[in-house]
């Protein structure tokens, strides 16, 4: 299990040391992994090239012996995904609603055996569903909204976050993207403090379990005040975790999606994006975002 004490940060510095020759892993499995490649590079082949490969690894979601989900995920942070998970799933409301977690790999993937509280049982067996196609981002139309949608409470209105300090977040998360740097294939999610201080960056293959290992991490220590960053598109699926989790500002690198801009402006969240040195696109309650 995950220490308490541990400083993701530093962590995150111990994997840039390590030669990208090497395999780089985790105690659940590959992370990063070398392979021999063909480069073609200025009308010539090169047969002896090599280059880094970011592992997927299935993971296996098991709540009080009951099989949730089998999520493809980067095979770090799975502590923080269970509770980041649980959290924006609806099954729990506290990280105190986990009495165990257990992670053990099995065979080819991964399974976090999850306990809960008996108050939770009931919700979790009412809300289990089969998870394909989960991602798809063709949603629109009312029905549609009522049935994808969970019915959320607005968050609260507590945080004033100044919108000048996107810069300086934006150049930390770049250093600290240690897997995207080897590979160029992993979404990272950040928690920016009040100061601008990058507290924690989360990576993943998938940009909803970067968000989900993010959101696991801030609710285990308590984090508040800040905003979430994330190297992507601003999906309804991204908004919706993040209003699961309580957070009030979602800044996003890329655009945000109609269906997001709504739900962002219903729960009252802060939505930006286009979140690049000197700009953003500011689509839903700016009055929490001040100049300095």
């Amino acid at each position: 299990m995950l220490d308490d004490n541990t400083i993701e940060l530093q962590h995150t510095e111990q994997i840039v040391a390590v030669d990208s020759a090497t395999p780089i892993s985790s105690e659940y499995g590959e992370l990063v992994k070398t392979r021999s490649i063909i480069g073609y590079r200025n009308g010539e082949f090169r047969t002896q090239d090599q280059d880094d490969f970011l592992c997927e690894t299935p993971v296996a979601m098991v709540y009080n012996g009951i099989s949730y989900a089998v999520m493809m995920c980067s095979a770090a942070d799975l502590e923080d995904f269970a509770v980041g998970f649980s959290l924006t799933e609806g099954i729990i409301d506290h990280h105190r609603d986990i009495h165990d977690i257990q992670i053990d790999v099995v065979g080819q993937g991964v399974e976090i055996r999850v306990e809960l509280a008996n108050r939770c049982v009931a919700r979790l067996k009412a809300q289990r569903r089969n998870m394909a196609g989960r991602t798809g981002c063709g949603i629109c139309g009312t029905e549609q909204l009522d049935m994808v949608t969970r019915p959320l409470p607005a968050v609260a209105s507590s945080v004033a976050f100044s919108i000048s300090l996107i810069d300086g977040a934006l150049a930390q998360l770049q250093q600290h993207q240690t897997l995207n740097q080897l590979t160029g294939a992993s979404h990272a999610a950040a928690y920016v403090s009040a100061s601008g201080e990058l507290l924690v960056v989360k990576e993943d293959i998938g940009r909803h379990i970067a968000l989900d290992k993010l959101i696991g991490y801030v609710h285990r220590h308590n984090l508040s005040g800040g905003a979430v960053l994330v190297t992507s598109r601003a999906s309804f699926e991204m908004v919706q975790k993040t209003a699961s989790a309580g957070i009030e500002v979602l800044l996003a690198i890329s655009a945000a999606s109609d269906l997001a801009v709504r739900l962002a402006d219903k729960w009252n969240i802060t939505l930006a994006g286009f979140c690049r040195s000197g700009r953003a696109t500011i689509y839903t309650h700016a009055d929490r975002l001040m100049m300095k």
